[in-house]
């Protein structure tokens, strides 16, 4: 399994039956879902379902969250004391409106742990930073704010169409739109400047294979650690995308190797190519050295 899971494939945690696959799914990590694909009246049988799952499942191979309602609601205490007992790496908190809302729910999953007999913070958050315009319009408060739990910021292309009306998400062009372009940037910006993994969004349309495989080669090219997915059918698309080639790994060995060899030069030529510091830089963080 990856370091950083390349893959971040949701499971409704209603499904034994797809709960049960979900381990033969190839999926870095595997996010049982409590929020959107489960409805209110099923809530507490996907709480007692998913503690159970999580209790059997193999952690050797996929990292193992939990997604959370929202924090702003009445459901997400349910949910953190029925699973939390079953020692998820981390949930994933929907609709998070900006750091001063996680540390308080920080303080309140820390006597949550005391009481499970979990050490202190060891369960990890990670939060959908772009659901409703008020959470996306906060990201960049992410930055200089101490939140030891934080593993990663996601962001949510489908929650924040609706929340501000928008009729389309990609234009003619098959791009992004002036508005989820510059969320997407934000997201990926400040967990970097964080130091975090930023996650880019799902791709709906899952039977679209070639438009998934084109966003996600270009998340990993625009430096996002991994992807969301709604379909197993997507996890093997998007595990290649996040895979560098063995070219693209022989070519950062090539770099490093000549800036050893030459190590107080500050640019060098190699293979008709001028290359400078952040050459190597790039090429020691896709070989897992950064």
């Amino acid at each position: 399994m990856a370091k950083t899971p390349r893959s971040w494939l949701f499971v409704p945690g209603d499904s034994e039956k797809k709960l049960g696959k979900a381990g033969a799914t190839g999926a870095d990590a595997i996010i049982v879902d409590l929020e959107d694909s489960v409805t209110p009246q099923n809530r507490p049988a996907a709480r007692a379902l998913t503690g159970e799952w999580l209790r059997g499942a193999d952690r050797s191979a996929q990292q193992l969250w939990v997604r959370i309602n929202p924090l702003d609601g009445p459901y997400w205490r349910d949910d953190v004391v029925a699973v939390l007992g079953s020692a998820p790496l981390g949930l994933i908190v929907p609709k998070a409106e900006g750091p001063a809302q996680l540390e308080q729910f920080a303080v309140e999953l820390a006597e949550l742990e005391s009481r499970c007999g979990l050490p202190a913070g060891v369960t990890k958050i990670l939060p959908l930073v772009s659901e409703t315009a008020a959470s996306a319009v906060t990201v960049p408060g992410y930055l200089g704010v101490p939140l030891p739990r934080l593993a990663g910021m996601m962001w949510g292309a489908e929650d924040l169409s609706a929340a501000i009306g928008a009729a389309r998400k990609y234009g003619d062009d098959g791009h992004w739109t002036d508005t989820f372009r510059m969320v997407r940037a934000t997201v990926l910006l400040t967990a970097h400047a964080c130091g975090v993994p930023a996650i880019d969004t799902l791709h709906a349309d899952f039977r679209d294979e070639a438009g998934l495989e084109r966003f996600a080669r270009a998340a990993r090219a625009d430096g996002f650690a991994g992807m969301l997915a709604i379909h197993p059918g997507q996890v093997p698309v998007i595990n290649a995308a996040f895979t560098p080639s063995e070219a693209e790994l022989a070519g950062a060995r090539a770099i490093i190797a000549a800036f050893a060899a030459q190590p107080e030069a500050g640019t060098l030529s190699l293979d008709g190519k001028m290359l400078d510091k952040p050459h190597l830089e790039l090429a020691r963080r896709l070989l897992g050295e950064g």
